[in-house]
C-alpha cells in the first residue's frame, strides 16, 4: 500500500509528519511523494491564518478527485483548533487533530475494517504530558528537526494556537538525548530544535532551552546544533550566556517581533516593548560573532494606524534584520481580536505589507553583498542540479557552489563567497 504526505505550516508540523511517516514505514506502507498515485493521502494541516485553511480545504479536495478511490486523511492543527469546520469537509475519510495523529494506524485499521468515515477529535486539557515520540531519520536529509516542545501560554490576542495546540509541555532532556544520538548514527550532521513555543522549553522543571542545546552538541556526529522561533521576553542573559559557551551552536535568532509599534504590541497582548526588543538584538550581536538575527512582521493588525504602521516599518528597518517574512493580519475566529473586528482594509494591508517587504529585502540583499569575499563554513545538504552543490552557512546564508565531488554532502567545508542574487551566495 502507498501513502503521501502533504504537509502545511511550521517545522513542528513537519517533524510530525516525519514521525508518522516512520510509524507507516515500520507497518509496511510505502511513502511517495504527493504528487504521485498512492492509497491513501495525509494532509498535515496548518490553522495559523485563514489562508493556510484555505490552502487545507483546497488540498482535501484536490487529492479526492485526483484520487477517488483513495482513503484521504486530514490531521493537523485545522481540525484540533475548528473541529467542525473539518467535519464538513466531506471529502476527507479521516479526521483526527493533532492530540491524537500518532493513532495514525489505529484509525486506518479502523476504517478499513467499517468502511465509514471516522472524526476522531480529542480536545488539549490542561495538564496534558508531552507525547512521547522520536524520529531516527529525517527524509534523507542532513539536517533534522527536533520537536522537544509542544503547546502556548502566551495568548496573544489574534493567535490560535493556543487553542490547536494546548499548553506548554517540554520532551524529557533523557529522551531528547537519546533520539538525538539515534539521528547522529543515521548521517544527521545538524540539529534544529523546534516546538510551538520553544522557548519555553523545560517550563515549570529545572532545564531551560540551552540544556537542550547542550544535548545535542556532545553527542558525537553532530556538528551544528540551530534553534527555530524564539520569543524575546523569554531569552534570558544566562540563556545568551550558556549558548555562547557551546561550540556547536549557531548564533542565528529568530526571534519573533510582529509589531515594532508599542501600542500594536500592546493590543496584540506581546510581552515587552519595542525598545526591549532592541536592547536584546544588540545584545545578541554583541555575544555572539558573526550573528543573524531573523524575525516575523505582522502588517494591518485591527486599530494599526497609519502613524502605527510608520513606527513599526521604521524600528524594523532600524533593527537590519538579515530576514524578515512580512505578513498581513488574518482574523481568526474564537481569538481576543476577532470580538473587535478587523479595522484595517485589504488594500491597505497589502501596501503596507509591499512597502515593508521592499525594505527589508533590501536589506537582505546588502546582507549578502558584504558577504561577497569574505571565507565561511559551509554544511554541505545536498546537490541541486548536477554539479551544484548547496549548503548554508552557521547564520543561515544560502551557499551554492560548484564541484564535481560527490563526497562533500554532509561534510562542513571552507569557502570564498564570490557573488550573490537574490535568494543565495555563490562560492569556490
Amino acid at each position: 500500500m502507498k501513502a503521501a504526505f502533504y504537509t502545511l505550516g511550521c517545522k513542528v508540523n513537519q517533524y510530525e509528519t516525519e514521525y508518522m511517516s516512520e510509524l507507516m514505514k515500520k507497518a509496511g506502507f510505502e511513502i511517495v511523494p504527493h504528487d504521485e498515485k498512492a492509497d491513501y493521502y495525509i494532509i498535515n494541516s496548518c490553522t495559523v491564518t485563514a489562508t493556510a485553511d484555505q490552502k487545507t480545504r483546497q488540498s482535501v479536495r484536490r487529492f479526492k478527485r485526483r484520487n477517488p478511490d483513495s482513503v484521504v486523511i486530514l490531521t493537523g492543527c485545522m481540525p484540533q483548533a475548528f473541529p467542525e469546520d473539518a467535519q464538513a469537509l466531506e471529502q476527507a475519510d479521516i479526521v483526527l487533530s493533532n492530540k491524537n495523529d500518532f493513532d495514525i494506524l489505529n484509525l486506518i485499521n479502523e476504517y478499513e475494517l467499517k468502511k465509514s468515515r471516522l472524526v476522531h477529535i480529542e480536545k488539549h486539557e490542561s495538564g496534558d504530558e508531552f507525547r512521547r515520540c522520536s524520529i531516527d531519520e529525517f527524509s534523507d536529509r542532513i539536517r533534522a528537526f527536533v520537536k522537544i516542545e509542544d503547546g502556548c501560554d502566551r495568548f496573544c490576542s489574534y493567535c490560535i494556537i493556543p487553542m490547536a495546540r494546548g499548553r506548554v509541555r517540554s520532551k524529557d532532556p533523557k529522551e531528547l538525548e537519546k533520539e538525538v544520538k539515534t539521528l547522529a548514527d543515521s548521517g544527521i550532521k545538524e540539529i534544529v530544535l523546534v516546538g510551538i513555543n520553544l522557548s519555553a522549553y523545560g517550563k515549570g522543571e529545572n532545564y531551560d532551552i540551552a540544556d537542550a542545546v547542550e544535548i545535542c552538541a556532545k553527542t558525537n556526529g553532530i556538528e551544528r546544533v540551530r534553534l527555530g522561533s524564539l520569543e524575546p521576553d523569554h531569552i534570558t542573559d544566562d540563556i545568551l550566556k550558556k549558548l555562547s559557551a557551546t561550540d556547536k551552536f549557531c548564533p542565528q535568532f529568530h526571534i519573533s517581533l510582529q509589531s515594532g509599534c508599542d501600542n500594536t504590541l500592546k493590543s496584540m497582548n506581546r510581552h515587552y516593548t519595542a525598545d526591549e526588543y532592541a536592547k536584546l538584538c544588540k545584545k545578541i550581536r554583541s555575544t555572539f560573532d558573526n550573528s543573524a538575527i531573523t524575525t516575523d512582521v505582522m502588517v494591518g493588525f485591527n486599530g494599526e494606524s497609519d502613524e502605527d504602521f510608520t513606527d513599526s516599518f521604521n524600528f524594523v528597518k532600524s533593527i537590519g534584520f538579515e530576514k524578515v517574512h512580512v505578513f498581513p493580519y488574518s482574523e481568526r475566529p474564537g481569538t481576543a481580536a476577532s470580538r473587535k473586528g478587523d479595522s484595517v482594509p485589504k488594500h491597505i494591508k497589502e501596501e503596507r505589507a509591499a512597502k515593508m517587504i521592499e525594505m527589508t529585502e533590501k536589506i537582505r540583499n546588502d546582507y549578502f553583498k558584504n558577504t561577497v569575499g569574505k571565507t565561511v563554513s559551509v554544511l554541505i545538504e545536498n546537490e541541486i542540479e548536477p554539479g551544484v552543490f548547496q549548503g548554508y552557512t552557521e547564520n543561515y546564508i544560502p551557499v551554492r557552489i560548484k564541484s564535481e565531488d560527490k563526497t562533500l554532502i554532509g561534510k562542513i567545508i571552507s569557502v570564498t563567497v564570490t557573488d550573490c542574487c537574490d535568494d543565495y551566495c555563490m562560492a569556490e
